[in-house]
């Protein structure tokens, strides 16, 4: 998926990404504020860029709107966090029970707070990182071992754009927030990353791999383009 970087002064950074399925110019706000424009592969990057600055205003808008960690949120395959009001304390603190992210928050604040959210997402990402480090490289393994794909090493890490990656030796990097999507699309970005190990490339040789083993590719690769890499979709 071809991806061009723009940096501007009005908005910061601004990625273009050209797909074959799309059609027209869309304009997203990741929950992180990276600003995405999808184009079709025949526009040149500069449209998604000039697009995107006529929607200054309305993106700066959208900005202004944080979303929050909820009380209940699950966090990954099985992790929940709830808030706590203390008056006991004067700093937020988090304290994780078996599968509950519990954060104790002075009882002068809200859970909407900045402070109490950035220990959340903190507590949150840590309960995410030991999930995918456990689930992940286990998943992979079996699915490697089944397609006759085999890896040199795999390491999980936390990634803004990209879902996984694999180079020329092999090696996968996967994404920390990939255990927070249903079991079928981890899959296909696991086989997605396996299908590297042949072909480094997005050629139509890599597209036959991949379809080979997942018929329902190109549903999944479109499914998949709903999520994030992300604690919180919008």
């Amino acid at each position: 998926m071809p991806i061009k970087e723009f940096e501007t002064e009005q908005l910061g950074k601004i990625y273009v990404i050209k797909r074959k399925s799309s059609r027209h110019l869309r304009l997203t706000i990741a929950p992180d504020g990276d600003i995405k424009v999808s184009i079709p592969n025949w526009a040149p990057y500069k449209s998604g860029l000039e697009f995107a600055l006529t929607k200054s205003e309305w993106i700066n808008k959208s900005r202004i709107t944080k979303h929050h960690i909820s009380e209940g949120q699950p966090i990954g395959r099985s992790h929940h966090i709830y808030f706590q009001p203390s008056t006991s304390i004067e700093k937020t603190k988090a304290k994780t029970y078996q599968n509950q992210i519990i954060i104790n928050f002075p009882s002068n604040k809200n859970l909407n707070d900045d402070e109490v959210q950035e220990v959340a997402r903190k507590a949150a990402t840590k309960a995410l990182r030991k999930q995918a480090e456990i689930l992940l490289p286990q998943r992979l393994a079996t699915i490697s071992e089944s397609n006759l794909l085999p890896f040199s090493e795999v390491r999980i890490k936390q990634l803004k754009r990209r879902w996984g990656s694999c180079d020329q030796s092999k090696r996968i990097v996967l994404n920390l927030y990939l255990i927070q999507l249903p079991w079928e699309l981890i899959d296909y970005v696991l086989l997605h990353e396996l299908s590297h190990t042949k072909h480094l490339n997005h050629g139509s040789q890599f597209w036959s791999l991949l379809e080979s083993m997942a018929p329902n590719a190109k549903d999944l690769r479109k499914a998949l383009n709903s999520y994030h890499p992300n604690l919180i979709e919008a």
